[in-house]
C-alpha cells in the first residue's frame, strides 16, 4: 500500500494519513491543505482529535510500518460537491485485525457538516474496506451514551450492542459482525 492510499464513496474521499500528510498537519492547518491538495477549514480539527492524536498515528506508523491503511483516514468532501475538495474530518481504524479478527472503527465530523451523512458515507467505505479482507471478522465502535447522532451513524450501518463494557468508564461499545454485515453502502471504489 502506498502514502496516496484512498476510499472513494459517493461524495467523499477517505485519504489514508501517510507520514507525509501527518507531518504536515503538525505543522499547520496550510501545509495540511498542501499536502492533501484539498481547503482546510478554520473550524478544524474536529473533536476528539488534537495534535496528541497525531502524534499518536505517527508513533503508531513506526512501531506498526506493516499496518499501512489500518490508522487514520482524513474525510474529504470531493470537489464535485460544490465548494472544491474539503476536508471535513476524521476517520479511520485503530490497528489492524488483532487475533480473533476484530478491527475497531471511529471517527468525527467538523459541527458544521454534521447531520448530512457524511458520517454514515465514510464509516460505511471503511466497513466495506475491511470486510474485503477475509481476515478481519467484526468491527467495533466506541462512543458515549449521549451522543446519540454517533450511535445513529453505527445503527445504520448495522453496528449493535456489544455484549463486552467499553475499554473505559462511560463508554459504550458497538459491534458489528461480518456475519450481520449487509454490504457496502457507501459504494467504496477501491
Amino acid at each position: 500500500m502506498t502514502e496516496d492510499l484512498i476510499v472513494a464513496t459517493t461524495r467523499l474521499e477517505l485519504v489514508s494519513a501517510g507520514e507525509v500528510i501527518l507531518r504536515a498537519e503538525l505543522e499547520g492547518s496550510a501545509k495540511l491543505a498542501s499536502a492533501l491538495g484539498a481547503v482546510v477549514p478554520s473550524s478544524w480539527p474536529p473533536e476528539h482529535y488534537d495534535r496528541g492524536a497525531v502524534e499518536w498515528a505517527l508513533r503508531e506508523r513506526d512501531r506498526h510500518p506493516e499496518a499501512e491503511g489500518w490508522g487514520t483516514w482524513y474525510v474529504v468532501l470531493s470537489a464535485e460537491q460544490g465548494a472544491g475538495r474539503t476536508v471535513i474530518g476524521i476517520a479511520g481504524y485503530k490497528g489492524q485485525p488483532d487475533a480473533e479478527g476484530t478491527v475497531e472503527v471511529g471517527y468525527s465530523i467538523l459541527p458544521e457538516y454534521q447531520r448530512q451523512g457524511y458520517a454514515t458515507e465514510a464509516v460505511g467505505g471503511l466497513v466495506a474496506r475491511a470486510f474485503a479482507l477475509p481476515q478481519v471478522r467484526r468491527l467495533i465502535a466506541e462512543t458515549y451514551p449521549e451522543l446519540t447522532p454517533s450511535i445513529g451513524v453505527l445503527e445504520k450501518l448495522g453496528f449493535a450492542p456489544a455484549e463486552e463494557a467499553g475499554s473505559e468508564p462511560g463508554v459504550v461499545r458497538y459491534e458489528l459482525p461480518r456475519s450481520r454485515y449487509a454490504g457496502p453502502t457507501a459504494a467504496p471504489a477501491s
